[in-house]
Order: C-alpha cells, then sequence, then structure tokens
C-alpha cells in the first residue's frame, strides 16, 4: 500500500508517537520509584520507539521495505540487548514485551492504519494499568471457571469462523453459520452471567445474582430463590429477586430481538414496554421493603458442550418446520408455531423469527406471537414459584401475575390493529 499526502502521512507517524507517549507514561509511573539510571526505558525511550517504528511503517508503505524492515528489526534488537539482563535478574517480561508492542503498534500506524494501532495501545495502556485487578481476578478463579472459559472459547473461537455460511437442508432453512452464532450469542449471555455471579455476586447478595443470572436464565433464577425461600423460616430478599429477574428477562428478549429479528423489534417494544415497567416497579417496590440477607452462593457453570449442541439441533428442527408452516398455512401458521416452540424456551422462538424471510410473517404478528410466548413461560414461574416456595413466594407471584396482565391487555389491544 502506497502512502500518499503529507497530511496522511503526519498523521501515521504522529499516531505512532502518541501511541509510545500513551506506553511510556504508564510505564515512567510504574517504574517511578526505581533509582535514576537503572531504568531500562521510561517516558521518553518508549516515545522514540513510537516514533521510530512509525517512521519505519511509513517507509514501508511509502515501497522503501527493506529500509523500515531494517529500522524496526534493529528497535526491536536493541529492546532485547536492553532487556536481557533485567530478565535474567526479576524474571519480569512486562516492560519488555510493552517496549515490543510499542514498537509493532507504531509501524502499524505509520502503515497506514492510525486507527487500529491507537486502538491497540489504548487496550495496551488499560492491560498495564489493571495489572492488580487483573492479578486480583486471577487469583479468585477456580478450576470451573477456567473450564467455563474453555468451553466457551471453543463454541464462540474454534467452531463458528470454519462454518460455511449459505442455505443448506431441507427447504433451504439451515444456515450453518447463522445457526452457531445463535449458539454463540445466548452461551455467550450465559457466560457473562457466570463470570459476573462469579465477581459480584456474593458480595452484593440476592439481588445482584438475580440481576446477573435473569440476564441468561430468569427461570432457573426462580427456581433456585424460590426453593431457598420456601426452605427458610424467614424470607429475605427472594421475593424481589424473582420479581427483579423477570423484568431483566424483558431486556434481554428485547435484545434478543434487535439482534435477530430488528423488523419485529419496533412493535414488540410497544407491546411489551408496559409490562416491563410494571415488573421494574414491582421488583423495586419488593426490594426496598426487603430485609438484609446474607448473599446466596452463585450458581453453577452455565457453559456446557452438550446442551449447545441439543439447542442448535432443537433451533435447526424448528427452522425446517417454520419454513413449511409458512409455504403450507401462511403467516397465522407461523405465529401458532413461535408460540409452541417458545413455550418452552421464548429465545427459540425469537431465534426461529429470525432465520425466517422478512415476508413471510408481519412484524406485528410475529410480536405478538412471542408475546405469548412469554405470557406461556411467566405461568411456568408463577407454577415455579408456587410449587417452592408456597404462600411465602406470594408477593414475587403477585408482580409477575401483574406483569403478566399488563402484557395480556397491551397484547389484545395489538390484536385488534391486524
Amino acid at each position: 500500500m502506497v502512502v500518499t499526502g503529507w497530511y496522511w502521512q503526519a498523521l501515521s507517524v504522529a499516531t505512532a508517537l502518541a501511541s509510545g507517549l500513551l506506553i511510556g507514561i504508564e510505564r515512567g509511573w510504574k517504574l517511578k520509584d526505581q533509582e535514576p539510571g537503572t531504568r531500562v526505558a521510561g517516558v521518553r525511550t518508549f516515545t522514540m520507539l513510537g516514533l521510530g517504528s512509525g517512521i519505519a511503517g511509513l517507509l514501508g508503505a511509502m515501497g522503501h521495505v527493506a529500509v523500515g524492515a531494517a529500522i524496526a528489526i534493529g528497535l526491536v534488537a536493541v529492546m532485547v540487548f536492553a532487556y536481557s539482563r533485567e530478565l535474567r535478574a526479576d524474571h519480569d517480561s512486562t516492560s519488555a514485551v510493552a517496549a515490543i508492542s510499542t514498537i509493532a503498534i507504531g509501524f502499524l500506524a505509520g502503515n497506514a492504519n492510525p486507527g487500529l494501532a491507537i486502538a491497540c495501545a489504548a487496550i495496551g495502556v488499560a492491560l498495564l494499568a489493571l495489572r492488580q485487578e487483573l492479578h486480583g481476578f486471577i487469583e479468585r478463579l477456580d478450576a470451573d471457571d477456567v473450564k467455563a472459559l474453555a468451553r466457551y472459547a471453543v463454541i464462540a473461537g474454534a467452531v463458528l469462523p470454519f462454518l460455511p455460511n449459505g442455505h443448506f437442508g431441507p427447504l433451504g432453512a439451515w444456515n450453518p453459520q447463522r445457526l452457531w452464532l445463535v449458539v454463540v450469542l445466548v452461551t455467550g449471555f450465559s457466560f457473562l452471567g457466570y463470570v459476573g455471579n462469579r465477581i459480584f455476586g456474593e458480595r452484593h447478595g440476592t439481588i445482584a445474582t438475580a440481576l446477573i443470572g435473569g440476564a441468561y436464565s430468569s427461570t432457573a433464577v426462580t427456581q433456585s430463590l424460590a426453593q431457598r425461600l420456601g426452605s427458610q423460616r424467614e424470607g429475605g430478599a427472594e421475593n424481589a429477586g424473582i420479581a427483579l429477574a423477570t423484568a431483566v428477562m424483558y431486556l434481554r428478549l428485547l435484545l434478543l430481538i434487535g439482534i435477530l429479528s430488528t423488523r419485529a423489534l419496533l412493535p414488540f417494544a410497544l407491546i411489551v414496554l408496559p409490562a416491563l415497567m410494571v415488573a421494574w416497579s414491582a421488583g423495586f417496590w419488593l426490594y426496598r421493603k426487603a430485609p438484609s440477607v446474607d448473599a446466596p452462593a452463585p450458581p453453577g457453570n452455565p457453559i456446557a458442550l452438550l446442551p449447545a449442541f441439543g439447542f442448535v439441533i432443537f433451533v435447526a428442527f424448528a427452522a425446517v418446520a417454520a419454513k413449511w408452516a409458512a409455504g403450507r398455512f401462511g403467516e397465522q401458521g407461523i405465529a401458532l408455531l413461535l408460540l409452541i416452540v417458545g413455550s418452552t424456551d421464548v429465545d427459540t422462538a425469537i431465534i426461529t423469527l429470525g432465520g425466517l424471510p422478512p415476508v413471510a410473517i408481519s412484524p406485528l404478528l410475529a410480536a405478538i406471537a412471542i408475546g405469548g410466548t412469554v405470557i406461556v413461560n411467566m405461568a411456568v414461574k408463577i407454577g415455579i414459584t408456587l410449587a417452592y416456595a408456597g404462600r411465602k413466594g406470594v408477593p414475587a407471584v403477585a408482580a409477575m401475575a401483574t406483569s403478566v396482565m399488563v402484557l395480556g391487555a397491551t397484547l389484545a389491544i395489538a390484536w385488534t390493529r391486524l
């Protein structure tokens, strides 16, 4: 790539210099307590590394590849030699790696990629500055946490990039990459909720567990808190947790529809917004009334490969059924199919809707069908709460029932507009 224009050339080199300065400030502050003359590199050296490597990258972009490569290799060699004694004495390679990364970032900026370079510099500075927080986080991990990370890495990074992007299978209903992307999204919610629970759950108690857990399974949170509530002599914040987990579910569904079926987002948001406001208001009111309780243990690891495989198989069959219903019964049949599929898992109904062509079903009817699945799912959670908590769970049941009645009213109004 040939870089022309003095403005672009100046911007590229200036970004390289700024990147070196940014990293140099962090390294200089970190090493400020060392005796003068004992530091291998400080803010000035790192800034010069950014400037020098930026010039090298610019020379390479202008066609002087050999000269640019020689300058970059020379800078790396000087840093390796300068840090060799420190590596042998302290066994700490952070500053050495930071110096080499600065050269790479500067070269990237000089080679006509200033935006990407400054982003890399910002991420690098954040990693360097958050040393204690990162180490503290690592110390709190156990074997199950590392296994959860490994499972999600396999799901998101080791499978998705290698799947074909096209229409295959019966009725052309299967897009392997899109099917697995759905698994990545849904398990991603689970993984984020799990990580959040490990960091914050025990500290902030029942409410934090409900809010975090509701991001991946409000039904699981309802069962866990209802069981705990029924086994205690006096309840704590469990009723508020159940209500708030339901409120989080509404937000999660809006996010999923916005990602997977954007055309149905506006009508679904209009239908669900009153119920969402009621759910949050009821949850907050129960929280204000709840006594302070000890935090529950965080839920177990939600990332498992076999359930992910089972989930994608179910979604694949739902996609074929939706295609068949579209050709046989039209949009009314699709709406009924979405309601049946979503009665056990609302996410699956949303995913099935996202795989349909825009002409298969109107956005309003699709939103009504998804809203119906929410009512069925809420009825299941009300039954779970009563079964496990009995009369102690009546406040949570009242909050969920009120939300369901409001949702039913908005669905009835939406139905009249079809």
